[in-house]
């Protein structure tokens, strides 16, 4: 996948080969404003939100394939068949946000990466909501430092390093964003201007958010998408064995979104996820626990990292990576969100965290 600059490329609906003013203004009903959108649809579905029939699946189809090979004209996506050569040397252009943990960054080869979804899974207080937090400071101070742009010429608000965090279960707060900023010596009010955080009150509110999401990502400019849980709605509202198999297919649907937006808009995805325990064995009081979701989770992730209490201290597991080894890191939480375990030494009055 290319690596699309941080301003997205401008590249007009009318490009696309064999589209008429009339399909575009049908389009522009539905939200759907720029090529990119278009290009995140699915066909099915895109089929079903026409008034009338004069888009079927077939030729939804054909309209998203053209709407990806304008931008792969335009380098934004790359061919349909490349050679490997070429993917490696694309995929060493990948940006990644680090979390200032030496420890960490180095378990994630750097930080989160760009056109990935890196899920973490664990039990209250692993440590999930801490990175995210953590993350929504050292990402954007490294998207300050990063900057080639006259500061005059950027807004704030829509031109650089915008940050969405979608909440599900009341987990953000700003002054712990704050506080984190504070103890790293940063200045806490332009980072926080560029977190944009959206409450998210049901899993149908959920589903909306993200079906939109690329609208957001586009009206924001956003490189990290956080999701503050992402199962947490479903498995509520969707209990029991009668309603799993739906409830899995809303998860697939949005995961499947999420990776479409990773890859065509180059931003990071990272989502938290519950656990389920298992009784372990004929052992009383040991439980087994894993990550919630089934298979459908476990697919949908780039990178599973797996949390848990160690202690005073937390530990990640790397369960799944098509390019990292099974590997673990411990870390520790502090007002200045995570950091190594090594460099902070644990007091009582430490034990909040």
């Amino acid at each position: 996948m290319a690596h699309v600059s941080s301003r997205l490329k401008e590249i007009a609906m009318e490009d696309i080969p064999n589209i008429t003013s009339d399909i575009i203004e049908e389009l522009n009903k539905l939200n759907i404003n720029s090529v990119y959108q278009l290009a995140v649809q699915s066909p099915f579905e895109l089929a079903l939100e026409f008034e009338d029939t004069s888009l079927n699946v077939e030729s939804a189809s054909t309209l998203i394939a053209n709407a990806r090979k304008i931008l792969i004209e335009n380098k934004v996506l790359t061919n349909e068949f490349s050679t490997a050569d070429e993917v490696l040397e694309k995929r060493n252009k990948i940006s990644r946000y680090a979390t200032g943990s030496e420890n960490f960054d180095s378990f994630l080869n750097g930080g989160f990466e760009t056109q990935a979804i890196t899920e973490l899974a664990g039990e209250f207080g692993s440590g999930k909501s801490q990175i995210c937090h953590t993350l929504c400071v050292a990402a954007n101070q490294l998207i300050e430092n990063s900057r080639h742009d006259d500061a005059k010429e950027i807004d704030r608000h829509s031109k650089r390093g915008n940050i969405i965090f979608i909440d599900t279960e009341n987990t953000f707060r700003a002054n712990r964003v704050h506080q984190i900023a504070e103890q790293r010596g940063l200045d806490p009010l332009p980072i926080l201007e560029k977190i944009f955080h959206c409450k998210v009150y049901n899993s149908e509110h959920l589903e909306s958010v993200i079906n939109d999401l690329d609208k957001s990502v586009e009206q924001y400019n956003a490189k990290i998408v956080m999701i503050d849980s992402i199962i947490s709605l479903h498995r509520a509202e969707f209990s029991g064995q009668g309603t799993l198999a739906e409830r899995q297919q809303r998860l697939g649907k949005m995961l499947n979104k999420l990776r479409r937006y990773a890859d065509i808009y180059n931003i990071a995805v990272v989502i938290t996820n519950q656990v389920v325990s298992y009784a372990y064995g004929s052992h009383p009081g040991f439980d087994y626990m894993k990550a919630a979701g089934g298979n459908i989770m476990a697919h949908g992730s780039t990178y599973r990292i797996f949390l848990r209490k160690s202690g005073k201290n937390r530990v990640a597991t790397m369960d799944d990576s098509s390019y990292q080894p099974y590997q673990r890191v411990k870390f520790s939480i502090s007002e200045n969100g995570i950091q190594d375990a090594n460099s902070y030494k644990i007091e009582e009055s430490d034990s909040h965290w």
